[in-house]
């Protein structure tokens, strides 16, 4: 690709900024001395240079002295719509837009203008009939179909809208916009092979357009060819530097293809663009814990929560972490906040539950994997956890009923069956024990190594024997 070939010139767009302050000033010079008259020409190019570049503030001061001159001037009523919508006023700005319209009712090009404010309005059925009314003149008009297009993207109407940037293309192949329209269109029905192919045709058109390579990597991320996308990201951001939702992306591409390194680089650039972004400081802390860095996966795990108070998910993960760190106590407090924060999510209950096994809290470990079941109660692994607690409590009938419960969920548990086996021997059901004991040997030739170490005097009966004689 020769993008790299070529650059901005900085000190041309820095050059052309200096020129319009310059003009900004001498003209305000001449208004406030008295000395602009018949130099109105000046004025209304200047007045397009401010709509342009977005000196709104200054483009207003001009155009209100134009229309003290010239108050019936439909097209600096115009103008003045177009800077109240640029500056947010868009209710004054439809009033300019239905005075420009008034003294010159058949301006399509102001139409247009207007419908786009409708448009910011939510006033979508006055949008479209005003864009109709342009095409009851002109059938192919193109900013009235791309306007329709627009509209019914907004309004969530994909396909009509695909329908409208196509009539545009079809008359005017050049229109590089509607390619960047139809390419979110194509991406939000998850076409992204279309997409794909719509984004790089308006790259052709605009090379330098961060916004375009970064919805192309995206679109390429979903099509899961992350080299690509990740290539797209890195074009995004050498055009601009500063594009923090490029970098965010990048780092998870990169952690995706376990290249953590790069990845956490990736995401602290982004981190030192935005501080208050709790996503980059979780995605932070997850790499540092995936490291086995406690220490910096818990500072970002922190500085996420400081941002957002109520984000569970940083809670559990904290949790996590000072639990591996033997830091019990605090563990414990940022599981039972995950939990005040997610009463529906039976992780943080699963999370408390081994805590407190571990701690030799067993009542209370019952107690926290009944609640995770009570929201998940086809989780085999919770309820094994819980059929062990109940086990080690000696509480053989609960345990033996867990041990059912995973059964139910996958009959074909051998875990399960070494569990129910190891209950009926000390309940003194032997042939249930055994039976349970051929079945999870044949399912796991390995429980009969851990069977033979656990219970080395069952080993050697007879009827123990001819179990494995069967087998």
């Amino acid at each position: 690709m020769s993008f790299y070939d070529s650059h901005y010139d900085d000190e041309y767009f820095d050059q052309e900024e200096n020129d319009i302050e310059e003009e900004i000033l001498a003209c305000r010079n001449l208004i406030e001395n008295n000395m602009i008259y018949g130099d109105a020409e000046r004025l209304e190019d200047l007045v397009s240079l401010c709509i342009d570049q977005d000196y709104v503030e200054d483009g207003l001061y001009f155009i209100n002295y134009l229309l003290e001159i010239s108050p019936y001037n439909s097209e600096f009523w115009a103008r003045k719509g177009l800077l109240l919508n640029l500056n947010g006023d868009h209710e004054e700005a439809l009033e300019c837009f239905d005075k420009a319209l008034s003294l010159n009712p058949g301006d399509v090009e102001i139409l247009i203008d207007k419908s786009a404010v409708e448009e910011n309005l939510a006033r979508y059925e006055e949008a479209e009939e005003t864009l109709k009314t342009v095409l009851n003149a002109d059938p192919y008009h193109e900013d009235a179909l791309f306007g329709l297009g627009s509209l019914n993207q907004r309004k969530e109407n994909f396909e009509k809208a695909i329908h409208y940037f196509q009539q545009v293309l079809n008359q005017d192949s050049d229109y590089s916009d509607a390619y960047y329209e139809l390419g979110y269109c194509y991406e939000i029905l998850g076409e992204y092979s279309k997409a794909v192919d719509v984004y790089n045709k308006f790259l052709e058109y605009d090379p330098y357009n961060a916004n375009g390579w970064y919805n192309r990597g995206v679109v390429l991320a979903k099509l899961n060819k992350p080299e690509q996308a990740l290539n797209s990201y890195d074009l995004a951001i050498s055009l601009k530097d500063d594009f923090v939702s490029a970098l965010f992306n990048k780092g998870n591409i990169l952690a995706g293809l376990g290249r953590t390194n790069e990845a956490l680089e990736s995401f602290k650039k982004a981190y030192q663009l935005d501080k208050f972004d709790e996503l980059i400081c979780f995605n932070l802390g997850s790499l540092y814990e995936s490291q086995e860095d406690l220490v910096n996966a818990i500072r970002y795990f922190s500085e996420a929560i400081k941002i957002n108070s109520e984000y569970y998910e940083a809670y559990l993960s904290r949790g996590y972490c000072y639990d591996l760190a033997g830091k019990y106590h605090l563990a414990l407090k940022d599981f039972n906040k995950a939990i005040t924060l997610s009463q529906d999510n039976p992780e943080a209950w699963y999370a408390k539950a081994d805590l407190e096994y571990s701690l030799g809290n067993l009542q209370e470990s019952v107690k926290s994997y009944s609640a995770a079941l009570a929201i998940s109660p086809d989780n085999s692994e919770i309820w094994f956890n819980l059929a062990d607690t109940y086990f080690e409590m000696g509480n053989w009938l609960d345990a033996l009923k867990s041990y059912g419960e995973c059964l139910r969920i996958n009959p074909n548990d051998a875990k399960s069956l070494y569990g129910k086996a190891k209950v009926y021997f000390l309940l003194r059901k032997t042939q249930d024990a055994l039976s349970c004991l051929k079945k999870a040997f044949i399912l796991d030739p390995e429980i009969q190594s851990e069977f033979t170490r656990e219970y080395p005097e069952i080993k050697t009966s007879k009827l123990f024997k001819k179990l494995l004689g069967e087998i």
